[in-house]
């Protein structure tokens, strides 16, 4: 049956292109103006005074991790390090006796002392049992002395390749476990109340409601045991069925044998779930100051945390010689250098430039601007970073790497893809917020700002393009769009940040979406 959805206006990252979109069988007929397009026999669907544009992609989200914090325990609003002992305390009382304490969203640049707790801290709150605590951008974890002696970390343990343990002067651990180091708490965490099929979801139900019809998601990376690999290919394909989503999945394996075992999972899981590439990592956090730099951070005499091996360009290779794309995360300048060189080679053996991405692309000079144009790779970055990272960003870099970081004008006037994401939850999902902090870039390199189509094709077009969907709301594409109730061509930032959903079709259907949930846990 064919059906017709008109509005004030159609309105896409090229600006207006009619009030409606015909829609048969799930599918885009034509987009154009309602006179053109209507008949007597087409059931038509009107939203006076709002606006569809194409459904929202976030390229980068941990959708797993997303849900453990809708449901989990979550110490951002923390105020110091009293109010984080006192939180960790009063959640402890309401745990089973020996469950471990797992908190996540800790952000130490909030807390009066400007500081991550120590292993001391954490025990002075919690004591009789393990305590794990991450930091919000999932490259730090602190444990209490519990969950290191349940690990067996002590002096003697050794900083794991890609990691490392913080240590105080007498080489005794600190609690404080960066990058890979994390994954040596997972046994302290083997009672870990993981998440239900139920609340994964659920989760999902809350994105479509913020205007999300497609994600690329991250399995994979998390030290608890619910979210590393297998037990996350298990959970996806268990609820594969249920997805009122679209889900691609970007697998983080170690090995092409991991890589292949998971595809074929996914694969054949169900419609609205596909395995799409590999996920790896060249470097850590600006926030954590595991970030890959050239050259010291300006606050802390370090450079960071490089990760990239040859491993990874193993288990790349692995991927596109099954079909799938290759997405590395890189944040500092080092680290993108290192994944350039890494990306240079898979193409000179063959490779489609369009199925390399690098993630985030924080800190990158204008030479390497010019490199990731020359070679056609995307860029997949958040803008929602610059909400959280404003104040500080000019302490970690200095005035000169300031002015390196999110470019995200540079590169669109560099003709690099880009796509739009959250890599939530880091930041919230929320892809109108990503618009419109793309928008203003809250005061941070204002000359990088994006206009509102700009932006938004970042998140429709430029998503797309990175989970290999054709053009939003082309003739024969799946029929995703979103009913908002501002225009994006002229809204302000603030506008469209307080801008509301009203509806969300995939594959020309509204979906029952969860308005329920909140946006965004403190």
């Amino acid at each position: 049956m064919r059906k017709l959805i008109t509005a004030e206006a159609v309105v896409t990252g090229l600006g207006t292109v009619g009030d409606s979109v015909l829609i048969d069988h799930g599918r885009v007929v034509a987009v154009g103006n309602r006179g053109d397009l209507t008949s007597t026999a087409i059931f038509e669907e009107r939203y006076p005074g709002a606006f569809i544009i194409p459904g929202l992609r976030d390229a980068h989200l941990h959708a797993v991790p997303y849900a453990s914090v809708l449901w989990g325990y979550s110490l951002k609003a923390a105020t110091d390090i009293a109010d984080l002992q006192d939180r960790l305390a009063s959640q402890a009382g309401s745990l089973g006796e020996g469950l471990p304490l797992v908190a996540t969203r800790l952000d130490d640049e909030s807390l009066a002392e400007g500081r991550l707790p120590t292993r001391g801290d954490l025990d002075a709150a919690v004591s009789d049992r393990p305590v794990v605590v991450y930091r919000y951008c999932g490259h730090v974890a602190v444990a209490n002395s519990a969950a290191l002696s349940a690990s067996g970390i002590d002096m003697s343990t050794r900083d794991p390749e890609g990691g490392t343990i913080d240590r105080d002067s007498a080489g005794i651990p600190t609690g404080v476990l960066r990058e890979t180091a994390m994954g040596l708490v997972a046994p302290a965490l083997e009672h870990d109340v993981g998440v239900s099929d139920d609340q994964l979801v659920e989760a999902l139900r809350g994105l479509a409601g913020l205007g999300v019809t497609s994600i690329g998601a991250m399995i994979g990376y998390g030290e608890r045991p619910f979210e590393q690999l297998e037990a996350e290919v298990d959970l996806w394909c268990r609820v594969a069925r249920r997805l009122p989503i679209k889900v691609h999945a970007f697998v983080i394996a170690e090995t092409p044998t991991q890589l292949e075992r998971a595809a074929e999972a996914l694969t054949a899981a169900g419609p609205r779930l596909r395995w799409l590439g590999v996920k790896r990592f060249a470097d850590g956090s600006l926030g954590g100051h595991t970030a890959a730099m050239n050259a010291p951070f300006h606050d802390v005499a370090t450079t960071g945390t490089y990760r990239l091996t040859e491993a990874d360009a193993v288990v790349a290779r692995a991927s596109l010689a099954i079909g799938g794309m290759v997405a590395v995360h890189a944040i500092g300048d080092r680290a993108v250098n290192g994944v350039l060189d890494m990306f240079e080679e898979l193409i000179r053996g063959g490779a489609d430039p369009a199925d390399l991405r690098m993630e985030h692309v924080s800190v990158i000079a204008p030479s390497q601007i010019r490199r990731i144009s020359d070679l056609g790779v995307t860029a997949c970055v958040q803008p929602a970073f610059l909400a959280s990272e404003s104040t500080w960003l000019a302490d970690r870099l200095g005035p000169d790497r300031r002015e390196w970081v999110y470019p995200f004008r540079s590169l669109l006037h560099a003709d690099v893809p880009v796509a739009g994401s959250s890599d939530c939850p880091v930041e919230p999902p929320h892809p109108l917020w990503g618009i419109a902090a793309a928008m203003d870039r809250y005061g941070v390199n204002p000359h990088e700002r994006l206009s509102g189509l700009e932006a938004l094709a970042m998140f429709t077009s430029g998503a797309a393009r990175a989970l290999r969907e054709p053009e939003p709301l082309s003739s024969g594409a799946p029929a995703d769009l979103v009913i908002v109730d501002v225009d994006p061509s002229t809204a302000t930032p603030q506008q469209v940040r307080s801008a509301r959903i009203l509806d969300t079709y995939i594959d020309g259907r509204s979906v029952d979406v969860d308005r329920s949930l909140e946006v965004w846990p403190d």
